[in-house]
């Protein structure tokens, strides 16, 4: 038999009926951690950055505002575990009886399935947000991990790691299952995007698992180099501003596009600042760095991002930024401002 469920999805949003997220088929629902209170500091910064910015992304101005100039307390939200029943992952969607749930963006949409022959029970972690971009996978898929193996066999659609990923996964312990074509007879999954104190734990068990019981030396900081990485981000004088931090400040210059991942825990694992361009490669010195540390974060005016800060907030890091002039592809930092914001520091 074949499955039209993917079809039937396509009419159903054409009909402005689509069909339900998975939660919404939930056999059974629980409380995986609990709310809890955190303090959000404010983002150090020279006066009248913000008056720079001319658009976002992922929040509007009036949230990353609110988040930059902190001082207040927020409640973060539980951590929710769910079990569904009878949902097939195909292509990198998950379809439940009338439940969708896409895990990647795909170039191109199928309209049907023959059903998968394997069958298993198990335990999802990933998200799209972690499959498109790699700070999610190592901020928060590699965290949901650990939820996942204590309630059964971990699963993960991503058929192939790249970059460094294998690496991480070696080193923190991590043994999914990797399947895209299967049946699940009972699938757990969980909603874990609320950065309360049980994430906040799970984030300092990855980097003592990371560093293995090693403390590295204190430094004064290392600038992690974007270059033409990811999307479209150079910030021209990157060069320029990297070598002048490592000649007046001491600062290290990591490339991670080059770099092993030993290297990038010698060179983040001890930073008292980790700075470069707003971006995923920077979620290496975030996620090692110790507790105080501070990341120091170069911004494009049309491309202005607070997610990091969460990460930060989070892990009792300190967040510290400057706006440059430009676009959102192409964009320049005065660095006589960012030699007086480490000032700040």
């Amino acid at each position: 038999m074949i499955s039209f469920k993917p079809a039937l999805d396509r009419v159903w949003k054409v009909a402005k009926r689509p069909y339900h997220d998975l939660e919404a088929e939930a056999v059974e629902r629980w409380v995986e951690m609990p709310a809890s209170v955190a303090y959000i500091p404010p983002a150090i910064c020279l006066p009248g950055q913000l008056d720079r910015m001319r658009a976002t992304l992922f929040s509007d101005a009036a949230d990353i505002q609110r988040s930059f100039a902190g001082d207040f307390e927020i409640v973060e939200g539980e951590t929710l575990g769910f079990r569904v029943k009878n949902v097939d992952l195909v292509g990198g969607v998950l379809y439940g009886r009338r439940s969708v749930r896409h895990l990647r963006a795909r170039p191109w949409q199928q309209l049907a399935y023959p059903p998968p022959t394997e069958c298993l029970d198990g335990v999802l972690y990933e998200s799209w947000l972690g499959n498109r971009w790699f700070a999610s996978w190592l901020a928060e898929d590699c965290l949901t991990y650990r939820l996942a193996e204590a309630h059964g066999r971990p699963v993960t659609s991503r058929t192939a790691s790249g970059g460094h990923m294998p690496e991480y996964e070696a080193l923190l312990g991590m043994k999914p299952y990797r399947t895209d074509a299967v049946h699940f007879q009972d699938l757990v999954f969980f909603q874990d995007l609320a950065n309360n104190a049980g994430r906040a734990a799970r984030a300092a068990d990855l980097r003592r698992r990371v560093l293995a019981g090693r403390t590295p030396p204190s430094h004064a900081g290392v600038f992690i180099l974007r270059g033409l990485t990811g999307d479209r981000r150079l910030l021209r004088n990157e060069a320029a501003i990297a070598e002048e931090l490592a000649r007046t400040r001491g600062f290290r210059i990591l490339d991670p596009a080059t770099a092993s991942v030993a290297r990038i825990l010698e060179d983040c694992g001890g930073a008292e600042v980790v700075a470069g361009v707003e971006g995923s490669h920077l979620t290496h010195g975030i996620m090692l760095m110790p507790p105080k540390a501070t990341l120091f974060v170069l911004q494009p005016p049309e491309r202005v991002v607070a997610q990091l800060k969460i990460f930060t907030d989070r892990q009792d890091q300190r967040y510290a930024y400057v706006i440059g002039s430009g676009g959102s592809a192409e964009f320049e930092v005065n660095a006589a401002e960012v030699q007086k914001t480490l000032d700040l520091i």
